[in-house]
């Protein structure tokens, strides 16, 4: 197995499918979904410790995700690493799965992994069969949910390191042990996930607040599996948010019939930020 920080780049697996591959288009359409009227415009939030954003095409959840990440240049002064968590939707994963590269690749240049946030995941392991932190390159190669977040990062918290983190299974308690240090003054967890899958729009808006409710009341148990694709990601969240006596707050949700998308088979989006 090749070790973790050896000088390796991780390419883009979905540029030109879920965003645009070219540079410039890339960012024009990340500017404009950052600046783009929101129906309702957020607070700052000073102290921002994560933020919860949609992973779709950006033609689909664009609009969404840039209210949330509209509230990240103001701390640029303080954040100064990312941890990123989402879900695998090609290989199956227990516990975190940690990519091993030393940059991730983007249209728009390439961010820094965190070396040091990676060994302290990988190193809390030792001698633990299975480990709960380990190497997942093989589920982060052709994985789109936390690919789509690295051009948004780019543009609102630039020269920030990034770790991505892809959940599975385990208890969110355990998990969010192991995550508890981005619980920091220089840190950020960023949560991708979408919510209900493929039912009719207005389902899909009676589930989705459902979900929310579940979300703003930081209860990791009221998240279904069918209520978010990343569900374990989401949940880990909360139950870190919920140790340290954290306020969740909704940014925006919607559906993809409010974007491009079919009103008889949605999926829906929100966006969240979590504060002390």
């Amino acid at each position: 197995m090749r070790r973790p920080g050896q000088s390796s780049v991780r390419r883009p697996a979905v540029a030109g499918l879920f965003y645009p591959r070219e540079p410039d288009l890339l960012d024009e359409q990340v500017q404009r979904y950052l600046q783009a009227p929101a129906p309702r415009e957020p607070e700052p939030a000073p102290r921002l410790r994560a933020i919860v954003v949609p992973h779709a095409g950006y033609v689909y959840s664009g609009p969404t995700a840039g209210v949330a990440y509209r509230l990240l240049p103001p701390l640029g002064d303080r954040v100064r690493r990312v941890l990123l968590l989402g879900p695998p939707h090609r290989v199956p994963v227990w516990g975190l799965a940690v990519s091993g590269a030393r940059e991730w690749e983007s249209p728009l240049g390439t961010v820094t992994l965190d070396e040091v946030g990676r060994r302290h995941l990988l190193d809390a392991d030792v001698g633990q069969t299975p480990p709960i932190a380990s190497v997942g390159d093989v589920a982060h190669a052709h994985e789109h949910s936390l690919e789509v977040q690295i051009p948004f990062l780019q543009r609102t918290l630039p020269g920030t390191t990034v770790l991505p983190v892809l959940v599975g299974d385990g208890s969110p308690s355990t998990l969010a042990d192991r995550i508890d240090s981005w619980w920091a003054e220089d840190a950020l967890v960023v949560v991708s996930t979408d919510l209900s899958h493929y039912e009719p729009d207005a389902a899909a808006r009676r589930h989705d607040a459902r979900t929310s409710a579940a979300v703003l009341a930081c209860d990791p148990s009221g998240i279904a599996d069918r209520d978010a694709c990343g569900a374990q990601a989401l949940r880990t969240l909360l139950a870190l948010a919920a140790r340290h006596g954290a306020a969740v707050r909704e940014l925006d949700r919607r559906t993809s019939a409010d974007t491009a998308g079919d009103p008889d088979r949605v999926v829906g989006y929100g966006a969240f930020a979590v504060e002390d």
